[in-house]
């Protein structure tokens, strides 16, 4: 949820900025950018940013540190991290779930013969939050994703009010998830990764 190279995808169609001459490209060189699948070693990295994330928000982090390290360990492809000059600055960690829906026992399970690639957590170092990168990561994964012959819907669980943003990167509501952490509640989503047209230029993810 193990190809460890930089994947050459390129930004979606609606998301790139206007073109410039190679004079301004000259005088205006962006810093370095790689995305990579994830490795153990990059657990910690991963772990800071989710804490920061998510501890003001909710209390709890999605994927404790060992957690982190064990998915990172057993399924590094179904991870995807945003390095910027080095740097990690955003990162998605999947696993793989071999059923209709999830359950509670999909937050800590790895199943190698799944299809379904669930989503367990996606985050945006502060520094570089309100820039559209979390979008850009995740439309850059399920491309990823579509490249993997056993991979047949990308799967995840989220708070309703972030709802919107993952329907318009082409997520479908499947209603309210059974897995509940604390007093949260989630709304279920899917994403095919078969059998049709992958994110509509005018998505707005």
């Amino acid at each position: 949820m193990s190809a460890l190279s930089t994947l050459p995808f390129l930004k979606p169609p609606h998301l790139r900025g206007p073109r410039s001459s190679p004079g301004a490209q000259r005088r205006h060189t962006l810093p370095a950018s790689e995305f990579r699948c994830l490795s153990p070693e990059d657990a910690l990295s991963v772990f800071e940013i989710e804490r920061e994330a998510f501890i003001s928000v909710s209390g709890d982090c999605p994927l404790p540190l060992e957690e982190i390290r064990h998915f990172l360990g057993l399924c590094p492809e179904l991870s995807l991290g945003w390095f910027e000059q080095g740097r990690l600055v955003a990162f998605i960690i999947g696993s793989l779930w071999d059923r209709d829906r999830l359950s509670q026992a999909a937050l800590t399970l790895h199943k190698p013969r799944g299809t379904a690639v669930h989503i367990h957590v996606l985050a945006v170092h502060r520094s570089a939050r309100q820039q559209g990168k979390g979008s850009i990561l995740l439309w850059r994964y399920l491309q990823h994703l579509r490249a993997l012959p056993f991979a047949r819907r990308a799967l995840l669980m989220c708070e309703p009010f972030l709802v919107p943003f993952y329907q318009k990167c082409g997520f479908q509501a499947l209603g309210p998830c059974e897995v509940r952490v604390g007093e949260l509640a989630f709304v279920e989503m899917q994403h095919p990764l078969r059998g049709r047209a992958f994110l509509r230029r005018n998505s707005g993810c």
